[in-house]
Order: structure tokens, then C-alpha cells, then sequence
């Protein structure tokens, strides 16, 4: 493989990131007389559920067929999980795919193109992949592009900034000792400190991928990911410093049991509704816990901060855990799909996605119509990242992935310990 078909780190700078290549923006319009003979159905997958992202698809699929005489696009939102880790493999598997769907990075994208489930778009929409510049390239597997990013941003906390006040806090925490004292503070004044969706495993897993990836090198994380070398002590002193985390208490009562975006109950709605001052979340979060208040609206208490380098680490404290949602289109699909992808990725679609408030597009000139203040702080702490590292189960496969946050996830429980995480990682890399 060539560089940029085996880089998992994503650097990702002003430059680089944020103010990539200039846009050369598509028309819906363009493939109105190409559509082929008779009619044409898409189907197309998202995991666009809660929030304002589910009005912004539909109104794409409904632009689309009106530019598209005779092209019928039949969009459905699934939630995240059921549509990764079921729907989608499932369907693939049967060899019964929809022709648009979510495509994740790493791993799973890397398992699809070996078996041969997804389009190659580079002839397809070229120009398109260009506008994204250096976000696309955890879609792309020996040079070849097999999905394109609409949104990519990183991991941090969602904080209430009326808790935090009530509490005495000042300030978001800029390290991690001032971190654990936010957390005494919360507590000591009556307040849920941390809602985490832990009944969903990969939200409880994020907590060690952060220790990991401030806790390890650049040189260790990077073996981790090439090589599946996870002999540094580092991997076993992220799962030490996450039982130490644990012993503060610092999450809500029966978090093993709760979701992290459905519902009321959910980590999300424990913070839309006041009812816990933080979660550590992927840069989404803004628009499913809008979407989980009374009015539906992002309520004004909240606010975004990174997580905290640790002190004496070797991870830099700078490097931030992140990544982003994408499209392919499943090998088989028609030549529409790819000109419903390419629709979905101009500047008026990333434009419309930006000014919902539910992410971070990926094409720069978009990035203006961000109205949202926590979003636009995402934004400037990706800027700011010195590099970006995949998330971990996604870089690592399925196989590696599912065994990592299984053991992670007993940890949470009491029910392992923090070598047990690595040999779970050790013994599920060696069936690769």
C-alpha cells in the first residue's frame, strides 16, 4: 500500500484541514439528462435519526429527484449502531446492499473493498474528492477512493455552563488534574459530574482510547495501528489511569445500562435536560442533544471544551481523537449514486448540513454557514490538533475493535482488569 492508503493518522491542520483545496462545486442539475433509460431507484442508508439532520436528508433526496426526472431516492435514517454493526454488513453480506450508505473508515472499509462491496468513485467524481482534500484519505485503500466524508471532527467534552457555574467552576478544565477537580466540585455541590452511555459500549471505550492516545507516542499508536503491536506499557497504563478515573465515581447512577443517544434517559438527554454537566462526545453531539430537549433546540447552557493533555505523559497533549461520517455507494449501485453523492457533497448541500448545526462539513467553503458557537469551537480545536487519530476501534477492524471495547467495557464493570483489554486486542489481532 502507498501512503495515503495505509495513513490512519489524519493531520489535519488549518491548512490542511479546515482550509483545503479550493471548491469546485457540483450542480444538481448536471445529471438530469443522463439518468440512463426507464426510471431509477436509490436507496439510500444514513444514521440521521434525532436532531435537525433528518429534515436536512430529506430535502436532498427531494432536490434531487426534482433536478433527476424519473430517479426516485428512497432515504432512511437508522440508529447508529443497528445500521453499523447489523444492517449494513448484514445486507452486504446477503448481497441485497442499498446503493447510497454510511461508510465508516479504517477497518471496516478496508474489509468491504477486499470484497469487493463498494464503487471506486475517483473516475466518478474526482473533482468532488479533491474538495475535501486531506479528510478523504481514511476512505481510500491502495490510492483508490471508496468513500467521501461529509463531516469529520473530533472528540471533546459537552459541558452545561450553568452546572459548572453552580459548582464554582471558572473555567473548562485546560489539564486533566483540573478535570478530576471539576468532577469534586460537581459532586460536592449535588451534580452528576459525567453522563456516559456505557449500555452501548463504544462511549465507555472512548474513555480509554483517550487515556491511550495521551498516554502513548505517536510512535506507539502508530505500531498499534500498522502492526497491531500492542506491547508498549502504555496500552496497560491507559486501562490503570481509567480504573483510577473510575474510582472518583464520576458518571450518573447505572451508566452500564444507559444508551448514549436514545432517549430522555440516554447520556445525551442526561445533559440536554440538565440532568449531568458533561459527556465526552464526538463533535455530533450538538445537534442529537438539541434534538433531545423539550423544544428541540440546542439548549443555551452548552458549551465545548477538548480533552485535557495528562501531565507527564508521552502522548502529545495537543493530539486530539476524532473522525468523521461518510458515503460510498455499494458496487452494484447505478451511475446515479454516485451523482446523488456528488450532490450531497457541494457547497449549497455542506452549506445547509453546517448552518443545522449538525456537524462539521468537510467541503472548507461551507464551514461559514457554521452558526452554532460550540461547533465552530470544534472546528478551531481541529485546526489547532496536532494530529488526529482515527478512532481506535474503527483504525483497528471489527475483530480488534469488538474485542477492545469488550474489554474496556468490563473494566467499566469491575469485570477485568486493565491487562485483560490487551490481551483481548493480542488475541483477536492474531486471528486477523
Amino acid at each position: 500500500m502507498n501512503r495515503r492508503s495505509t495513513m490512519r493518522f489524519v493531520t489535519l491542520t488549518a491548512a490542511t484541514g479546515l482550509a483545503l483545496a479550493s471548491l469546485t462545486a457540483c450542480s444538481a442539475g448536471g445529471g438530469a439528462d443522463d439518468g440512463g433509460d426507464g426510471d431509477v431507484t436509490i436507496t439510500w442508508w444514513h444514521n440521521g435519526t434525532t436532531g435537525p439532520l433528518p429534515d436536512v436528508w430529506e430535502e436532498v433526496a427531494t432536490e434531487f429527484e426534482e433536478a433527476h426526472p424519473g430517479v426516485t431516492v428512497e432515504q432512511t435514517g437508522y440508529q447508529n449502531e443497528e445500521l453499523q454493526r447489523t444492517l449494513i454488513p448484514n445486507a452486504l453480506a446477503a448481497g441485497d446492499p442499498p446503493d447510497l450508505f454510511q461508510v465508516w473508515p479504517g477497518g471496516e472499509l478496508r474489509d468491504q473493498v477486499e470484497n469487493g462491496y463498494l464503487m471506486p468513485l475517483d473516475d466518478e467524481i474526482g473533482d468532488t474528492i479533491e474538495s475535501v482534500g486531506a479528510t478523504v484519505n481514511p476512505w481510500q485503500v491502495d490510492g483508490e477512493t471508496y468513500g467521501v466524508p461529509f463531516t469529520f471532527g473530533i472528540e471533546g467534552f459537552w459541558y452545561n455552563t450553568d452546572l459548572f457555574e453552580q459548582a464554582g467552576i471558572d473555567a473548562p478544565p485546560a489539564t486533566f488534574d483540573e478535570l478530576t477537580d471539576a468532577v469534586g466540585k460537581l459532586k460536592d455541590a449535588g451534580i452528576t459530574p459525567i453522563a456516559v452511555g456505557a449500555g452501548d459500549k463504544w462511549p465507555a471505550a472512548h474513555w480509554w482510547y483517550q487515556f491511550a492516545l495521551h498516554s502513548c507516542s505517536p510512535e506507539a499508536l502508530q505500531a498499534a495501528e500498522t502492526e497491531y503491536d500492542f506491547e508498549d506499557e502504555c496500552f496497560v497504563e491507559a486501562g490503570e489511569q481509567l480504573e483510577e478515573f473510575l474510582a472518583l465515581e464520576p458518571f450518573q447512577e447505572g451508566f452500564l445500562g444507559t444508551p448514549a443517544q436514545q432517549g430522555a434517559g440516554s447520556s445525551a438527554g442526561l445533559v440536554a435536560n440538565g440532568q449531568a454537566a458533561m459527556e465526552l462526545m464526538g463533535h455530533w453531539n450538538a445537534g442529537v442533544i438539541g434534538g433531545l430537549t423539550p423544544d428541540q433546540q440546542v439548549p443555551p447552557f452548552l458549551g465545548w471544551f477538548p480533552f485535557p493533555g495528562i501531565e507527564g505523559a508521552d502522548g502529545d497533549p495537543t493530539a486530539a481523537l476524532g473522525g468523521g461520517d461518510g458515503f460510498g455507494c455499494s458496487a452494484e449501485a447505478p451511475p446515479e449514486c454516485a451523482e446523488l453523492l456528488e450532490y450531497i457533497m457541494s457547497e449549497d448541500v455542506q452549506a445547509k448540513f453546517a448552518a443545522s448545526g449538525s456537524g462539521i462539513p468537510t467541503v472548507p467553503a461551507a464551514t461559514e454557514s457554521l452558526d452554532d458557537e460550540n461547533l465552530k469551537a470544534v472546528a478551531e480545536g481541529l485546526a489547532n490538533a496536532s494530529f488526529v487519530q482515527l478512532w481506535l476501534d474503527t483504525a483497528y477492524g471489527t475483530t480488534v475493535g469488538n474485542a477492545m471495547n469488550e474489554g474496556i467495557t468490563n473494566l467499566f464493570g469491575g469485570a477485568g482488569t486493565p491487562e485483560d483489554i490487551v490481551t483481548k486486542m493480542q488475541d483477536a489481532a492474531a486471528t486477523q
